[in-house]
């Protein structure tokens, strides 16, 4: 069947994915929806030196938010918030440089953070596809360790933040990838058979949709989103994706057609008159499963990853000061 969910997943994405798809999409856009000012409001984007993250970012400040980049290339950082202050006029730009798949500098990040800041919007978008099996220094499989490890991380250590604010918000930057893939928690870091770097991060994908379906049911308080943004021309997908980029270059969406719904989801008061926990491809709820794709998994495998990621993490807070 895996053949099928990828020939449907690809077939779709031809038609929906693309910068086609989007303008057809955008025209059915309320603008007022993002025509908002958030000053005072507290914004925080991982991997926002460039693509998604930054254009998220950049949006945001053009919007009066005061928006902490958490970036993991200290030069590369610098340079985006520089672009971000120059474009925006916003001086409420904050950097960190974090490396997501670095658990323990995550702790000790949010650790501090929680005593120096608020929290009102937290966007995952930070995310790697490393097409051979890595690890990291702490022996993690670099692409669970970045895109399922370290989001699960660095929410559940930001939720007391996110807790005592109203209107609080968490969205988490997925891909329409994980459509071609069932939660599989038999093997988290990918240590057995043939390594695809692609279907990998699929996995970790779905992953990341059980996670926010599993966050809303446990924090009724917060509103927790997961988004496809399209296929963008950003520098992750010229360096991961080198051929599915030249063969698609001509008909990728921007890195701010990519931000779009991203932006939509953390500053309209429309997204959050929908049910927390959902799906979001062009600024609406779209399904997580594929029709005939057997994508479903069982409410005990979705509940025992959340088991086995917080296990996991609870490792790595120890060592941890603070």
């Amino acid at each position: 069947m895996s053949w099928y969910r990828n020939a449907v997943w690809f077939v779709k994405g031809l038609r929906e994915y693309t910068r086609s798809g989007y303008e057809s999409a955008s025209k059915h856009f309320n603008p007022a929806d993002v025509e908002v000012n958030v000053a005072g409001r507290s914004f925080l984007v991982t991997g926002a030196n460039s693509g998604i993250g930054k254009a998220t970012a950049k949006e945001i400040a053009r919007r009066g938010g005061t928006v902490h980049l958490v970036c993991r290339n200290k030069e590369r950082a610098e340079i985006a918030k520089g672009e971000i202050v120059t474009e925006t006029g916003n001086q409420n730009i904050f950097l960190h440089i974090v490396d997501i798949s670095n658990p323990k500098e995550i702790w000790k990040f949010a650790e501090k953070f929680k005593n120096e800041h608020k929290l009102n919007v937290l966007v995952n978008n930070a995310g790697c596809m490393v097409n051979n099996r890595e690890l990291t220094e702490d022996g993690l499989e670099k692409n669970f360790a970045t895109n399922t490890l370290g989001t699960y991380i660095l929410t559940t250590a930001l939720m007391p933040l996110l807790e005592k604010e109203a209107d609080a918000r968490v969205i988490t930057v997925s891909s329409g990838g994980m459509l071609v893939q069932k939660l599989n928690i038999s093997d988290l870091q990918s240590g057995s058979g043939t390594f695809d770097g692609t279907m990998v991060y699929a996995q970790n994908k779905r992953q990341q949709v059980v996670l926010t379906e599993q966050w809303a049911k446990a924090h009724r308080n917060i509103h927790f989103s997961v988004m496809h943004p399209g296929w963008a021309d950003t520098p992750a997908v010229r360096s991961s994706m080198p051929d599915f980029y030249q063969k698609m270059k001509n008909s990728l969406r921007t890195e701010a057609q990519g931000a779009d719904t991203v932006v939509w989801l953390a500053v309209s008061s429309e997204a959050t008159k929908l049910p927390s926990g959902l799906f979001f491809q062009d600024r609406q709820p779209v399904p997580t499963h594929l029709p005939l794709a057997s994508t479903h998994s069982p409410p005990e495998d979705e509940e025992k990853l959340m088991e086995m990621l917080e296990e996991l993490s609870q490792k790595f807070k120890s060592t941890s000061p603070g």
